[in-house]
């Protein structure tokens, strides 16, 4: 009697874990596709100062057939260049953002321009703050996706004090970072 009190608990787990494993998710026979995995078209990204900044404003992410249009909107920069990057982690809960953590490079590549062959996917450049400090700006990346090893949903958006000069390993030396966000996926408009 005590060989099966200790088998009953082994065995409901393995129970669980099969019946769960049996249990795939249905597909909508319309697209072919898992009913359970949206279609990502679009993403937005607010962006929060971080202590003692003022810079804030929303990074909009939409699929085209040339790849990922990223339109930004921000105030409150300094006049100039900023680095403007995807950074590892969608989390801006240390005030000076450094929770976000580096650079997104999930190939282990070096820093580079977005033009460059060798760069972090999340390696987009800079943005160019007006007199005003205003930034309204349009870019389409190649590299970024919304799934898959480039994906970008959940990751964090960091606008950095200076200019990436494009070249310094491993960040650009941009100096920083003055505003953060998290990616998600937008609802359709």
């Amino acid at each position: 009697m005590k060989n099966v009190k200790n088998l009953v608990g082994p065995a409901l787990i393995l129970a669980i874990v099969l019946f769960v494993s049996g249990c795939e998710p249905q597909q909508n026979s319309n697209k072919g596709t898992e009913v359970n995995t949206p279609e990502i078209s679009k993403a937005i990204c607010v962006l929060h100062p971080t202590e003692g900044d003022s810079a804030s404003g929303v990074v909009t992410f939409t699929g085209t057939q040339d790849g990922i249009r990223i339109e930004v909107e921000m105030t409150g920069l300094t006049p100039g260049k900023h680095g403007f990057h995807v950074h590892q982690w969608g989390d801006c809960s240390k005030d000076d953002g450094t929770s976000a953590g580096g650079h997104f490079n999930p190939e282990d590549k070096k820093h580079g321009a977005p033009s460059d062959a060798e760069r972090h996917v999340g390696d987009l450049g800079n943005i160019e703050a007006n007199e005003m400090g205003n930034v309204n700006v349009t870019m389409t990346d190649t590299v970024i996706s919304f799934q898959g090893l480039h994906s970008i949903i959940g990751r964090g958006i960091i606008v950095h004090a200076g200019e990436d000069d494009l070249t310094s390993q491993p960040t650009g030396d941009a100096g920083a970072r003055v505003a953060c966000g998290v990616i998600g996926i937008a609802g359709e408009k």
